[in-house]
């Protein structure tokens, strides 16, 4: 049933897409700060998409790098004081 929601979504996010560039054939130019581009808005809102996309994934990326160092040093951590616990359980007490 999920797959079905998804790709009735995934359709419809097509079709709206494949809309918007049938009314906007036009080329737009598009000034970046060393080079011009011309291209249909389309394609322009696509590539950028995706290049959005990209950048986000990237930085998700990066983020789970780091959140997988900190868990790896927290469950060590924790493994050498469990370790530590058990080891002073196991001295004997000393009675006067």
């Amino acid at each position: 049933m999920l797959k079905l929601i998804k790709f009735v979504l995934l359709l419809g996010a097509a079709l709206l897409g494949a809309g918007f560039a049938s009314i906007n054939p036009d080329p737009v130019p598009v000034n970046f700060y060393f080079f011009a581009v011309t291209a249909p808005l389309g394609l322009l809102v696509l590539v950028m998409l995706g290049l959005g996309a990209v950048l986000g994934v990237f930085s998700s990326l990066l983020l789970m790098a780091r959140v997988r160092r900190d868990n790896h040093r927290l469950r060590r951590q924790a493994r050498l004081a469990s370790e530590e616990v058990n080891n002073l359980r196991t001295i004997p007490v000393k009675d006067r």
